[in-house]
């Protein structure tokens, strides 16, 4: 999971895979925005690993954006 330096505010991050991808919101749940290329099981996998680690996304989040 990574997110870019220029992208919007709303906090979300981004999962990538050999040939597919996925953007998942953060606020105010974690929830899919985009995908493509990734199974139902991927998909709920990276959402699960996204919600186990909210809080240090979070902190990263805000220590890069200085939020």
């Amino acid at each position: 999971m990574f997110f870019f330096s220029r992208e919007e505010t709303r906090v979300h991050v981004h999962v990538a895979h050999p040939d597919a991808e996925a953007k998942f919101w953060l606020t105010p749940t974690v929830a899919l925005a985009t995908y493509t290329g990734l199974s139902s099981g991927q998909l709920n996998e990276a959402q699960n690993v996204g919600q186990a680690h909210i809080k240090e996304i979070h902190d990263a989040w805000n220590f890069h954006f200085g939020a």
